[in-house]
């Protein structure tokens, strides 16, 4: 009897243990912006190396064939999310995250081993496998640590640290390649990857021991089925598509455009890197009213701006026919790129609000869905963008849009209603 309480006291102390954490509140956001930016850090270190992938491959000086070097990671990141989420809700976060970073750096060296363009999108799908394991237990740690408007704004601290990443990661991509070959930024991601997954042995794992699920395929499905049967978390994880598309736009044609359109191939980095401040800008930003002004607010105000932005963006566009004057161009631009940021981190939250027991199936199907599709769409628009800016801003207003129309139909109910659903999540 006395070595049958022993254990039973073991045990509690050890559930006990594992619901406090060695880490205070910024270290954790730290390290969750670090395990996030492996997918940033994977598509935004090699923006500047573009030039040098179309001349080794022959792809020719003004292909837009390189564009499908980042959807192809988006692609990876998206199909990876529905392996890895029904892995983190039954082994815990931290063994996902450590088989996630181990796909990523087998794709990271099978890139900088490619020997033909086919290869290295080959290669840039299995990268980006590795990354959805990430993604996932970023997010699914956020849900398990806060709730609501808390958690949106935790999301929102994490969103500008991580955004440091597009501000740093081209300049540090065209350093590199100025001194060794481009296929060594691809070494490189293998590196920071290695050490993210070392600084996160200081956490504990964060899944409650009692909301483990079965990796039973019927229990599977089921966590699945419920995620896509909830009109809320359908509705929002649509409205994110589009933002997904937009993002996917910018940053598969930012490299041309830049470039090509404004003759700015020098300073490239710099230029993308200040859009990356205006995104990590708006991030803070949100993280500080969306609590006072809740989630409907920020959204709200957001798309009241954008109402005003987008005109007068079309307008420079269409009466310069594609080809607008950098300095008028690229603030306004920033602006509305900048928006997205009180835009994608509220809508996620709102989609994964009802989810509390299935988060890491939540995080894994809306992921999936929102990455895969927003890149299959943005991939499809920015393949026609050129050195002209009217298809880039045609293309973001179009997913601006929808994105809101969505929002607006989401709030009358009409997904419940075409989802037949008389559940009030």
């Amino acid at each position: 009897m006395v070595e049958q309480v022993a254990t039973e006291n073991t045990t509690a102390e050890s559930v006990a243990g594992a619901t406090q954490y060695r880490m205070g509140r910024k270290e954790l956001v730290g390290l969750i912006s670090g395990i996030m930016a492996f997918t940033a850090v994977g598509i935004d270190l090699m923006l500047p190396a573009f030039d040098d992938i179309r001349a080794d491959f022959d792809l020719g000086t003004d292909s837009t064939q390189t564009t499908r070097v980042v959807t192809m990671y988006f692609f990876g990141l998206a199909a990876g999310q529905l392996f890895y989420g029904p892995i983190a809700d039954r082994f815990g976060r931290k063994p996902t995250l450590y088989a996630g970073a181990a796909v990523y750096v087998v794709g990271s060296i099978g890139a900088a081993l490619a020997s033909s363009f086919e290869m290295l999108l080959a290669a840039r799908f299995v990268w980006g496998l590795g990354a959805a394991g990430t993604r996932v237990v970023a997010a699914a740690i956020i849900r398990d640590r806060f709730e609501g408007a808390a958690m949106a704004s935790a999301l929102s601290n994490v969103m500008a640290v991580f955004l440091l990443v597009p501000v740093i990661a081209p300049s540090l991509g065209a350093v590199i390649i100025s001194v060794l070959p481009w296929r060594s930024l691809f070494w490189f991601c293998g590196l920071f990857a290695a050490v993210i997954v070392v600084w996160s042995f200081r956490m504990r794992e964060t899944l409650d021991p009692a909301k483990r699920r079965s990796l039973k395929p019927k229990d599977v499905g089921s966590g699945y089925l419920e995620v896509a049967r909830t009109p809320i978390t359908f509705g929002y994880t649509v409205s994110t598509i589009f933002i997904q598309a937009a993002f996917t736009i910018y940053l598969a044609s930012s490299e041309l455009i830049i470039s090509n359109g404004f003759d700015r191939e020098a300073q490239f980095p710099v230029i993308f890197g200040a859009v990356a401040i205006m995104f990590g800008a708006a991030s803070l930003v949100n993280a500080r009213i969306v609590e006072r002004l809740g989630i409907d607010g920020v959204v709200n105000r957001t798309f009241a701006g954008l109402a005003v932005i987008l005109p007068i963006l079309i307008a420079i566009t269409l009466l310069t026919s594609g080809s607008p004057n950098f300095w008028l161009f690229m603030p306004i631009l920033s602006l509305v790129l900048g928006s997205f940021m009180f835009l994608m981190p509220n809508l996620n939250s709102a989609a994964m609000l009802p989810l509390g027991s299935i988060a890491g199936a939540g995080s894994a199907l809306t992921g999936a869905v929102r990455v895969g599709l927003g890149a299959a769409l943005g991939g499809v628009i920015s393949e026609q963008v050129s050195a002209s800016t009217t298809p880039l801003v045609i293309g973001l207003t179009t997913m601006i849009l929808c994105c809101g129309a969505t929002v607006w139909l989401v709030r009358q109910g009409g997904i419940r209603g075409l989802m037949g659903s008389s559940n009030p999540a």
